[in-house]
């Protein structure tokens, strides 16, 4: 079973941002509700940027508990051979940056209709995905 929506990583990072309130709401909001799921690279990055990028980084116990109850639970894409190689070819056919090739291609692994992220162009088709920005006004 899949589910419909794929988060970006920058979805769960707005969440711990008070900086942009809008952003942070929306976050929130998205995040509450049912329906979507992530990858392990979704994990990684949004472990990295917790722990050194916010302004007060996470403790290592409190992201352990935010991944164990929160992303782990909706973490459905792991690695494979196919995904890196999809994210290979549709680096190559729509010039993203890898690391976001890797997200698209998790994406459609996952069977998802949308993918939303604030990284990537809002309505852009890629086979059945449609990227979208939520945090558009």
């Amino acid at each position: 079973m899949s589910a419909e929506v794929f988060l970006d990583t920058n979805i769960f990072v707005y969440c711990f941002d008070g900086d942009d309130p809008d952003k942070q709401a929306k976050a929130k909001k998205l995040v509450a509700r049912k329906g979507w799921f992530v990858s392990w690279q979704v994990v990684q990055e949004f472990s990295s940027v917790a722990l050194h990028r916010f302004k007060a980084p996470l403790k290592p116990g409190d992201l352990a508990d935010y991944i164990e109850l929160r992303l782990w639970p909706e973490c459905r894409i792991l690695p494979s051979q196919a995904i890196f190689n999809q994210a290979t070819a549709i680096h190559g056919r729509y010039g993203f940056r890898f690391y976001d090739s890797l997200v698209v291609a998790s994406a459609l692994a996952g069977g998802a209709k949308t993918l939303l992220s604030e990284d990537l162009q809002h309505g852009q088709r890629i086979g059945s995905l449609e990227i979208a920005n939520p945090f558009l006004k």
